[in-house]
């Protein structure tokens, strides 16, 4: 698989999402869009970073920037996620992890010396016109929302 890259068109998806019904990129066009991809609902980086974007919210949207944030976890995890941390971010679910596949971010990684397939903390920064603005890879949380932030009122 290739790596994506700025100035490419982002992979389309449809998955379920938070509160039921469903989510696609195509919906979102000719809007930004701040497509953060992360491991696993209620972990302490995970809630740290949905709760930074959620602060920013307005900000965003000030910003004319839809934020998702999607990761393989049940549309019912994510739910309980959202209530427990009272998000305001969409959650979408790639239980099948075709999405996360599609962006490169589904990656071998290494923990205490064992090897095993999870979500690289990753941001792609979407244009109105469908193509990829920015990307981050390998995310470290502080104060990550806001430097998307400060790309998207660049864009």
């Amino acid at each position: 698989m290739t790596e994506l890259e700025t100035g490419q068109k982002a992979p389309d998806f449809d998955l379920p999402r938070d509160g039921g019904g469903a989510l696609s990129l195509s919906a979102l066009s000719g809007r930004k869009v701040a497509l953060y991809f992360y491991p696993k609902d209620d972990t302490s980086g995970c809630t740290a970073e949905a709760i930074d974007f959620s602060a920013l919210k307005a900000e965003f949207e000030r910003a004319g920037t839809v934020v998702v944030g999607i990761s393989p976890d049940s549309i019912k995890s994510h739910d309980k996620f959202k209530a427990k941390h009272e998000l305001a971010v969409d959650l979408v679910a790639d239980e099948e992890r075709k999405t996360l596949e599609d962006y490169g971010v589904w990656v071998e990684k290494s923990m205490y010396g064992r090897k095993y397939m999870g979500v690289e903390r990753s941001t792609f920064l979407i244009g109105p016109d469908g193509r990829i603005a920015r990307i981050w890879r390998k995310v470290k949380v502080p104060g990550h929302a806001q430097q998307v932030l400060e790309a998207a009122r660049a864009l």
